[in-house]
């Protein structure tokens, strides 16, 4: 259930009708602030006395509406047209807002000097966030597994030094606090997008969670993983598109969903980011991808960049060189430029 408020509402208005719900005794409220609506979410099983509570609600002072939805992930549904959740992931930085934030660094950390390196390469070139791998969970127990936590480590000092927030995988609950300790961002991979015991360890913390889709999830099982987190208490929810498992990926690494990120842009108010570098895994092929992305209205762009992807520990091949990556960027900066005009001429501005 979804009660939306007047624009003149006062705050005691929202907070009898949150009394007003926590009376049932087995519904939960959540309060939405934004501009120019507040929402309150209703959480919790309605049936059996909808229509007398919606009813009752409706009647209260300060009340716009109320709506009955059947969607199961509440919290992650878009309420109004306006709404539109920006992340603040630190250092002057936002995904969710008008500027296209970009994410990018190694697949793993391999060592200090590795790290550094990229780092000023795509500082220099205009990313924002800093990401690289700790911890690596690989298809083959004998591959690279990272370097833990001397690697996080790595990350927020070189991070800090080049005044970029970091983005780094959390595998398993118990790692969540260290992680948190030492990375503005905590990721969540694609094999762990339904591990529902870490999505509620993450959702306990309020550094930003970046959800990547499972490789064979639907949009509502992705939704609902999301939910998981919102409903700890964690507002601060990205969704990351990189690439589904289909009938045919032997050409690619995955199958680029592009059309993803218009549809959870109308399902939902979170902010999206797209990974061409593990949607697609060719190098060639990834500066088209990230522009498709882009195109189709990312709030944020997440590319891997290696100075000597040849000798990489892990996913060299999908991997930028550096002056691949700047050249992107600034390709990237024209397409977002060209999005915007083309939505003001499609809204007849």
């Amino acid at each position: 259930m979804i009660i939306t408020f007047e624009r003149d509402h006062a705050q005691g208005d929202v907070s009898a009708v949150c009394d007003r719900i926590q009376a049932t005794g087995e519904l939960k409220s959540v309060v939405e602030n934004g501009a120019p609506y507040t929402v309150v979410a209703v959480i919790g099983d309605i049936n059996g006395r909808c229509e007398t509570l919606i009813e009752q609600l409706g009647a209260m002072r300060g009340v716009a509406g109320v709506q009955r939805i059947g969607k199961k992930y509440q919290l992650a549904a878009r309420k109004h047209p306006d709404q539109q959740t920006i992340v603040d992931v630190g250092h002057g930085v936002q995904i969710g807002g008008d500027r296209l934030a970009i994410v990018a660094g190694p697949c793993s950390i391999e060592s200090e000097g590795q790290l550094r390196t990229i780092a000023q390469a795509v500082k220099n070139a205009g990313a924002h966030i800093l990401r690289g791998g700790a911890f690596k969970p690989r298809t083959s127990p004998r591959d690279f597994q990272g370097l833990g936590e001397d690697g996080l480590r790595m990350l927020r000092d070189i991070g800090g030094e080049f005044g970029m927030p970091t983005q780094t995988e959390v595998m398993a609950p118990h790692q969540v606090d260290m992680v948190a300790d030492h990375a503005d961002i905590l990721q969540i991979g694609t094999r762990n997008m339904q591990n529902y015991d870490l999505l509620k360890a993450v959702g306990q913390t309020r550094k930003p969670v970046v959800l990547k889709r499972g490789m064979s999830a639907t949009f509502p099982e992705w939704l609902s993983a999301a939910e998981y987190i919102l409903d700890g208490g964690n507002p601060h929810v990205v969704l990351c598109e990189r690439g589904i498992r289909t009938f045919d990926s032997t050409m690619t690494r995955n199958t680029a969903d592009v059309v993803a990120i218009p549809v959870l842009h109308g399902e939902s108010h979170l902010p999206v980011m797209f990974d061409p570098s593990h949607a697609v895994g060719k190098r060639r092929h990834i500066a088209d991808t990230a522009l498709a992305g882009v195109a189709a209205g990312a709030d944020a762009l997440h590319l891997e960049v290696h100075h000597q992807p040849e000798r990489a520990l892990s996913d060299g091949d999908q991997s930028l060189l550096p002056e691949q990556f700047a050249l992107l960027v600034q390709q990237m900066n024209i397409m977002r430029e060209a999005r915007t005009r083309c939505r003001t001429l499609r809204m007849g501005r």
